[in-house]
């Protein structure tokens, strides 16, 4: 059976690791993106999903079976979240629908749908971790429910199947991406190596002694195609996380010896990176300018305001994944394995020294 995938967001972290994998699968990739960049074997398709004609004129004459919806924007408030990001999926279905080929839609949201937005992270009554996924949604606005509430909705209307992926802080490549702790965290140490600042964690107290997980790109990826091929996994929601737990006590130092530096143990006052690095950007210039780097604007790969906003949450966050399991997805990756592959590829790309 013809299996054509439409990656929408296929520049970001997320939408990079699905594309790639799918494209490893045999599947013909058709990767949508405002702005598309080279992908090996990924066809391009541009357009700006807030303009209902650009969206319909990349679409005519495409026909793909499976969409998997990994992009959003961020707007200054949850009300405008809700609006743009409701509409950039509203203005895509309507323009699949004519199409009348799609099978399948999965959602990328996280865990968010727990926690509740930005302007509300980790506050209020909570529900008890670890996170579930029938677990109902928070007395909250909150842009990834408006995101759902589309989907829905178009599924109802055009028939196809669902699914929705809620991954924790995703850790893989990508450029230019608003949310992004492993190169923030690549980047803060190779520029502490180079100073001779020390490598500070930047969170609380709860995160740096508590449980958590994340969740590789790569994983995520596993998930959705594995989703939109398990009849039994049709229109579900699922967590999905690496698998392993552990302590950014332990993990902090793990990441500093790959850099060859040395972790400084928390002291318990919080040391945001927006404030570490708030001056970072000629440091970051001059070691790119002088290791041959190719992106040496420093706000093209470091998200700070992300990092702090995970690593300072006062509470535990660890999330369960029995659902998927129970249907068969057991696909595993190691989170310090994990950071260390990202490192590995950011040097051999010349992202960082």
């Amino acid at each position: 059976m013809t299996r054509t995938a439409l990656v929408v967001g296929a520049t970001g972290i997320q939408g990079q690791a699905i594309a790639e994998q799918l494209v490893e699968e045999g599947w013909t990739v058709l990767g949508l993106s405002r702005n598309p960049q080279p992908q090996a074997g990924v066809t391009p398709v541009a357009a700006d999903l807030l303009d209902p004609a650009s969206v319909a004129a990349a679409l005519n004459g495409l026909a793909p079976t499976h969409v998997f919806l990994t992009t959003w924007l961020r707007q200054p408030t949850e009300a405008e979240n809700i609006r743009v990001n409701a509409l950039m999926l509203r203005n895509l279905f309507d323009g699949l629908c004519p199409l009348g080929t799609v099978r399948h839609v999965a959602l990328v949201t996280g865990l968010k749908h727990y926690l509740g937005p930005f302007e509300a992270y980790g506050q209020g009554q909570l529900p008890q971790t670890p996170f579930r996924e029938d677990q109902g949604r928070l007395d909250i606005e909150n842009f990834y429910y408006a995101q759902e509430d589309e989907l829905f909705a178009a599924a109802e209307r055009d028939g196809f199947g669902w699914s929705v992926h809620r991954p924790h802080t995703v850790i893989g490549k990508a450029v230019g991406n608003a949310m992004n702790m492993g190169t923030t965290l690549a980047v803060y140490a190779a520029i502490c190596r180079e100073t001779g600042r020390p490598f500070r964690f930047p969170g609380s107290a709860a995160q740096w002694n508590s449980l958590t997980d994340m969740t590789d790109a790569r994983q995520l990826a596993s998930q959705v195609i594995w989703a939109a091929e398990t009849p039994a996994a049709r229109d579900q929601a699922f967590n999905i996380v690496n698998g392993d737990v552990f302590r950014w006590s332990w993990m902090w130092h793990r990441l500093a010896e790959w850099f060859g530096i040395e972790a400084e143990d928390f002291d318990g006052v919080a040391r945001p990176l927006a404030v570490q690095m708030a001056d970072d950007a000629g440091i970051w210039s001059r070691i790119a300018a002088r290791d041959g780097l190719i992106e040496g604007d420093i706000t093209r790969l470091i998200s700070p305001w992300h990092t702090d906003a995970d690593l300072g949450r006062p509470i535990e966050v660890v999330t369960d994944m029995s659902k998927s399991r129970k249907l068969g997805f057991t696909a595993y990756r190691a989170t310090d394995e994990a950071f260390m592959d990202l490192f590995e590829r950011l040097r051999a790309d010349r992202i960082i020294p």
